[in-house]
């Protein structure tokens, strides 16, 4: 009976070394299998979870939900800075395009009003293209006064054709000391040359380009109009009678000369103004001395 009994007691601690060592075993490998369900399992609170089932330690559920609700909040936040990590790199590359962008348009606008301001400069032109502007309006006026003078001096006027008129007294003294004090011009009108056989006792004055000429004739005879009731004109202490047809229209008269012992008539266009009797008046005054008027008698 002894010896049965000792027998279990003697095998008792090697089978309880043995155990406890089977036990070690099972936990070490129970810790690697946790080991490698943490690594498969990733999700948020699967690692501890498995490790604690595993190693035989139960945690407190509270403890477990709690640690999953933290991994949780953390792989969501993480998540939330994430995005708004890439909502700040997209707004900070939007504002880096805008301000590019921005930068692009003033320097565009830059470098337009550097060309308006360069082609608001006015235009640089020549010294000799100046000059020869300005030379150029210059040669034309010379030009045409130099040609106006020359047709003025290459008009050649025509020998004047006048027809005779009974002059008794034209070879007289009286026309004799007269004609050659005339003037050679009477205002614009210079003395012309009268076409041959020429009127005896007959200057003629026209204009350079010609036209009606002013006529001088010396030694006539009286006028039939010339009465004691004709009106008398005094030019320069002339006394003149004159005789015009105021019917016809005509733009001309005859002016007689009554107090200088002959006849003078002086036939003169109305456009030429009062220049050419007054010189004559002047001339007649200097040559020949005043004679009583002898008018003839007033018509019944």
């Amino acid at each position: 009976m002894s010896s049965d009994t000792e027998r279990p007691e003697d095998s008792t601690p090697s089978d309880t070394a043995d155990a406890e060592s089977g036990a070690a075993q099972t936990r070490a490998a129970g810790a690697e299998t946790a080991a490698d369900n943490g690594a498969t399992n990733s999700g948020p609170g699967g690692t501890e979870a498995a490790a604690a089932d595993n190693a035989g330690a139960k945690p407190d559920a509270d403890d477990t939900e709690a640690a999953g609700s933290e991994s949780r909040d953390t792989g969501t936040g993480t998540e939330a800075q994430g995005a708004a990590a890439d909502s700040t790199g997209e707004d900070t590359g939007t504002g880096a395009e805008a301000t590019a962008d921005s930068g692009s348009t003033l320097a565009g606008a830059a470098a337009g009003a550097e060309r308006n301001d360069d082609s608001g400069d006015a235009p640089k032109y020549s010294p000799a293209l100046i000059a020869t502007a300005v030379a150029l309006p210059v040669a034309l006026i010379v030009a045409v006064l130099l040609i106006a003078v020359v047709s003025r001096q290459d008009t050649v006027r025509e020998p004047l054709a006048l027809g005779s008129v009974p002059a008794p007294a034209a070879g007289g003294p009286a026309c004799a000391a007269l004609l050659p004090a005339l003037p050679d011009s009477l205002g614009d009108y210079t003395k012309a040359e009268l076409a041959q056989p020429a009127p005896p006792a007959t200057v003629a004055w026209q204009l350079p380009d010609g036209g009606e000429p002013i006529v001088l004739r010396c030694g006539l005879d009286r006028p039939l109009e010339f009465d004691k009731a004709s009106a008398l004109q005094v030019i320069n202490g002339v006394n003149w009678f004159e005789v015009r047809d105021r019917t016809s229209g005509v733009t001309s008269g005859t002016w007689f000369v009554v107090d200088r012992g002959t006849y003078i008539a002086v036939t003169v266009a109305d456009s030429a103004g009062p220049t050419p009797l007054q010189d004559i008046s002047d001339t007649l005054t200097e040559t020949l001395p005043a004679r009583p008027i002898d008018p003839g008698p007033v018509p019944n």
